[in-house]
C-alpha cells in the first residue's frame, strides 16, 4: 500500500461529515465503519467515544488500520455483512463505490438490515453519471437525482440529507463528491409480507426480498 494514500487518507479532514453523522446518533452509539481504509474515521469516532467495529477487505489495511486506532479491525468483504439490527450508524466514506450497481444495491440493503430501527448510513460516491474502470479501479459514481432513482427499491432507506464537497487530499480539489444520508424507517420485523405480494409492485418486491434475506441470514446465526 503506497505510503502516500495512508498519509493522505489519515490526514484528510473529514470534520464536516463526520459530524453531521454523529449528531443524528444517540450517545452510546454503536457505529460501523465499513470499509475503513487508513482507519482515521475509526480513530475520530473511538475518540469521542463510541463503540466502534471497523472492517475492510485489504489485509495490509487491516493492519495498518488497527495498528492506527488501538483496536483490531476485521478483514472482511463488503457483501459478507450478514448482521441484523446492530448498529446505529454505518459509515461508508469513499468505499462502497467501488462495487457495481447491481452488487452494490444487495450491499446496501444488507447494510439496512445491519442497522437498527431508525439508524443512518453516511456514504459518499463521485460526483457524475459514470460507472466503469477508472485508473484501474471499478467506481459507480451518482448524482442527485440517479442516486435517489437508484434506492427507490429499497423503501425502507430515505434519503435524510445530502450535499456536494470538494476532495479534500491534496492536490485533488476540482474533484466533487455526493455526500448522503440515509435513514431506516422501520423494522424489518414490521414489514409483514405475505409471499403472494412479491408480484404486486417494486416496492413490495424489494420488501419481500429483504425479508427473505432476513430470514436466510437469522437460519445462518442460529
Amino acid at each position: 500500500m503506497p505510503k502516500n494514500f495512508i498519509e493522505n487518507t489519515q490526514n484528510a479532514d473529514m470534520h464536516l461529515a463526520q459530524e453531521k453523522f454523529l449528531q443524528l446518533l444517540p450517545g452510546s452509539a454503536s457505529i460501523l465503519d465499513f470499509g475503513c481504509g487508513s482507519g482515521r474515521d475509526t480513530k475520530y469516532f473511538l475518540e469521542k467515544g463510541y463503540q466502534v467495529a471497523s472492517t475492510d477487505g485489504s489485509a495490509e489495511l487491516c493492519r495498518l488500520a488497527g495498528s492506527f486506532t488501538g483496536i483490531k479491525v476485521k478483514e472482511m468483504l463488503f457483501q459478507e455483512l450478514n448482521e441484523i439490527g446492530v448498529y446505529d450508524g454505518i459509515w461508508a466514506c469513499s468505499s462502497i463505490l467501488h462495487l457495481p450497481k447491481q452488487e452494490l444495491l444487495s450491499v446496501i440493503q444488507k447494510m439496512c438490515i445491519a442497522l437498527k430501527d431508525n439508524g443512518v448510513i453516511y456514504t459518499s460516491f463521485k460526483y457524475s453519471n459514470f460507472e466503469g474502470e477508472r485508473n484501474g479501479r471499478y467506481f459507480t459514481d451518482f448524482m442527485e437525482d440517479t442516486f435517489r432513482e437508484f434506492i427507490k427499491v429499497i423503501p425502507e432507506l430515505t434519503v435524510e440529507d445530502q450535499w456536494i464537497t470538494l476532495d479534500v487530499r491534496p492536490g485533488r480539489g476540482e474533484e466533487k463528491w455526493l455526500n448522503l444520508i440515509l435513514r431506516k424507517k422501520s423494522e424489518i420485523e414490521e414489514l409483514h409480507i405475505e409471499p403472494t405480494d412479491v408480484m404486486t409492485g417494486d416496492k413490495k418486491q424489494s420488501r419481500y426480498l429483504l425479508y427473505q434475506l432476513k430470514l436466510s441470514m437469522a437460519r445462518q446465526t442460529d
